[in-house]
């Protein structure tokens, strides 16, 4: 089971920023708990994400000696993946690959067509330097444009990235909008079709649909999940349908109610918790 700590997907809306030594100081102690993965940054424009601008010094100055955590950092372009690439503290990168032709154009600045070439380029950038892609397909639960959306096309993304051997798939709720229903649909679908693939939760919810959402990915198969402090964040490119995280302490609470040893340092993620009432006030 993977747990993914994602103070980056938390933190990149707040319009105030946070001082860089604050968010080196929690990222820290999230490297104490024991998750599989931080997704801990992002190299991005400035412009679009002013919140993730001190990407490389935090990651500078990040104590990566006595964790067991690897680190993800998402890039939304050729530039930004030869950027993250560079650096060889970062184990995997991440790039948002939307259904939606409105959401692809939000968030990245470019068609579903320019993206899928991209993402080419971009996987020859991570065999070069060792790097692991992570793909996210967004709005992969459905989305507020109107823009065609059902499960065969999300299994026709899945089928593309395949083509281009992408190992690890994210299917990613940007606004909240999935239910039992679909979410036990593709996994269930997906994982036995493609066993040499890893697929990921990455959940946006109410703090009342989480139990329901975690349970059906769970129960079809998916083992690994993304979670955010308090549920914290969301995507700032969704604007108005901005929905929180799946709240880690959720995660955890239902994994060790059905007895699955997720390894964390109860202690240290104690610690984070009270810690993250500081970063996000």
């Amino acid at each position: 089971m993977k747990i993914i700590e994602c103070p980056r997907d938390a933190m990149q809306g707040l319009q105030k920023f946070i001082p860089t030594d604050v968010k080196i100081e929690y990222i820290n102690q999230l490297l104490k708990v024991g998750f599989d993965t931080i997704d801990f940054g992002s190299f991005v424009s400035p412009k679009a994400i002013p919140q993730m601008s001190d990407t490389a010094e935090v990651l500078a100055n990040l104590d990566l000696d006595n964790t067991t955590s690897k680190l993800l950092a998402i890039i939304a372009n050729i530039r930004g993946a030869e950027e993250a690439a560079q650096h060889k503290q970062i184990d995997y990168l991440g790039f948002p690959l939307s259904v939606s032709e409105t959401f692809q154009q939000r968030n990245t600045n470019k068609t579903i067509a320019e993206a899928m070439e991209q993402l080419a380029h971009i996987q020859e950038i991570c065999h070069k330097h060792n790097k692991t892609l992570v793909t996210y397909i967004s709005m992969g639960f459905g989305n507020p444009y109107n823009d065609p959306w059902d499960t065969e096309t999300v299994l026709h993304f899945v089928h593309e990235l395949d083509k281009l051997q992408v190992k690890i798939i994210s299917l990613s709720d940007t606004i909240g909008v999935s239910n039992p229903e679909n979410i036990h649909y593709l996994f269930s679908s997906l994982i036995p079709a493609f066993k040499h693939i890893e697929f990921g939760a990455h959940l946006h919810t109410t703090p009342t649909t989480w139990h329901e959402k975690v349970e059906a990915a769970y129960s079809s198969g998916c083992r690994s999940f993304d979670g955010a402090i308090r549920g914290f964040g969301g995507c700032p490119m969704a604007k108005d349908e901005l929905v929180g995280n799946m709240a880690t302490e959720n995660l955890v609470t239902y994994f060790n109610t059905i007895g699955v040893n997720l390894n964390l340092n109860q202690a240290a993620l104690d610690a984070a918790i009270s810690q993250s009432d500081a970063v996000f006030s």
